[in-house]
């Protein structure tokens, strides 16, 4: 037989070897009880709606209580079994408390998804210490209770996956975002490591990076220096072209979660981003720096930090 077949017919038989592997590590979701943080809009209330929908008994939370309590409400429409409870993830006993009801009310966590998350934009001139605490608060340490709080039981079972929803901006930090990109930092690095702490254990980590996202449903994203000015920026972020679909996003994050998958760009530009960053750093941090130069400069009031009521821009 010509080489060349049998080249093909290896090649074939590697592919489909490797969906078979990969098909035979997929979770079925249905019955999975998960829990879903900052879970009452864009892409937190996606996932959670993939999760319902994939049969999932969901408990979510976030700050606000009556968006928890709309949220709750809408997820019970899939004929899911719902907990919804107003929770603050950057306290860990708070954090503590609701670990300890979701186990109590559904027996168990099988699923964790860490998706709770703030955003400031502005010049660092215009941030303070205040923001970046908060921000390390949030989207690092509340990733961090949340999982230290659920592993015992999940290791227990020797059974569960913790998906932790970090960011571009945490492997390339860019201007204007600064106390963002060093708490996503901060979240990848203990997600991966986390990864390899849990090996053997039967419990899973999925580290996910997403590009800019359009979910359409923030109601505030925080601005700093000129305002008007970040905000027209930072719209850009919405556009088709360099954004990513947030329901095709979570589509992908739920599959990844099934399969245990170990890291999960979203985006093609993610990849470019990160592949760009390790490949050439130095030119990379020079074509950023000049990025800030045509980026909006610091105003008068350092501390003026005003929620914009409406805007659409998600960057996890």
């Amino acid at each position: 037989m010509d080489k060349r077949v049998w080249l093909g017919a290896g090649a074939l038989g590697a592919v489909v070897g490797w969906w078979a592997a990969r098909r035979a590590r997929e979770q079925e979701l249905r019955g999975r009880v998960a829990l879903v943080t900052g879970a009452t809009r864009g892409l937190g209330l996606r996932i959670a709606t993939q999760l319902a929908e994939a049969g999932c008994s969901l408990a979510i939370c976030a700050r606000d209580a009556h968006e928890v309590k709309e949220a709750g409400l809408r997820l019970a429409g899939y004929g899911s079994s719902v907990m919804a409870r107003s929770v603050d993830v950057s306290d860990p006993v708070a954090v503590g408390e609701l670990i300890d009801e979701v186990e109590a009310r559904f027996g168990r966590i099988d699923i964790l998804v860490n998706n709770a998350g703030i955003i400031q934009t502005g010049p660092l001139e215009n941030m303070t210490l205040a923001d970046f605490r908060e921000a390390l608060a949030i989207d690092f340490w509340g990733t961090l209770y949340t999982s230290l709080a659920a592993l015992p039981g999940m290791r227990k079972r020797k059974s569960g996956t913790i998906c932790n929803i970090t960011s571009i901006g945490g492997e390339v930090s860019v201007p204007h975002l600064l106390p963002y990109s060093c708490a996503k930092a901060a979240a990848r690095a203990f997600s991966e490591g986390l990864t390899a702490e849990l090996a053997g254990s039967g419990v899973r980590c999925v580290t996910v990076v997403p590009w800019l996202m359009r979910t359409g449903s923030i109601p505030f994203v925080y601005y700093k220096g000129q305002q008007d000015a970040e905000l027209a920026l930072f719209s850009t972020g919405q556009w088709p072209l360099v954004s990513v679909n947030a329901d095709r996003a979570a589509r992908r994050i739920v599959r990844a979660i099934a399969r245990g998958e170990v890291y999960v760009p979203i985006g093609v530009l993610a990849t470019l981003a990160r592949e760009a960053r390790a490949l050439a750093p130095g030119l990379t941090a020079r074509l950023l720096s000049q990025m800030r130069r045509l980026m909006p400069g610091p105003s008068d009031s350092p501390t003026a930090r005003t929620p914009v009521r409406g805007a659409t821009l998600s960057i996890h």
